[in-house]
């Protein structure tokens, strides 16, 4: 498997991925851990995978523009909504100090645990619960990753950005949204739209 991973790695390099702390991330994560056998032999391709309770593993190129898009320097603490199958929470082990994730589904949340245990991340917290809420008990975070569409910006997770945190969040109707990076400054919320995007 590490000659698929290689080559993921090089085309997210083709695709313009240039951040080289994201791309060793990729080269250090199994991705064939969080896919379930059946598709197991798709697992370095540049696309989404079905992992079971209706949800899908998003493409890596995907994970990679999110992660890059954070611009993250090693030492933040980092709140994730919606595990999934724990594969983003894995490339963000390899990325920042501490992990904080949150998934409401209890069989993505137990497979998802068993993947992050067997990739070797040690420093992940997890909680089954509702991610609009956020964790408040660790907050604030450095940077927040929701990997669900909203209709809009839970105003939770705004508040358990810290001074100068990063938020990545997609936000709209059920079949079409639009990422945005919402950053705390000075008390004041800038919100930037990104990109149209896709989430369940």
């Amino acid at each position: 498997m590490g000659g698929a991973r290689r080559r993921l790695v090089e085309l997210l390099r083709e695709k313009g991925i240039r951040d080289m702390a994201v791309l060793r991330a990729f080269d250090l994560t199994p991705r064939h851990h969080f896919v379930p056998t059946g598709v197991r032999h798709r697992a370095y391709e540049d696309a989404p995978l079905q992992i079971g309770s209706g949800q899908t593993i998003s493409q890596p190129s995907i994970h990679a523009r999110y992660l890059e898009i954070l611009a993250l320097q090693g030492s933040e603490r980092v709140l994730e909504i919606g595990t999934g199958s724990g594969y983003q929470t894995v490339l963000l082990s390899h990325l920042v100090a501490q992990i904080f994730t949150i998934e409401r589904i209890p069989a993505l949340f137990t497979s998802a645990r068993e993947a992050i245990n067997t990739a070797g991340a040690t420093n992940v917290s997890m909680l089954l619960g509702d991610g609009t809420v956020g964790w408040r008990e660790y907050a604030p975070y450095d940077a927040i990753l929701v990997s669900a569409g909203g209709p809009s910006i839970p105003p939770a997770l705004v508040e358990q950005l810290a001074e100068g945190g990063r938020m990545l969040v997609p936000v709209g109707s059920k079949d079409e949204q639009t990422l945005k990076l919402v950053t705390k400054r000075g008390g004041d919320v800038e919100t930037k739209d990104i990109a149209p995007v896709r989430f369940v």
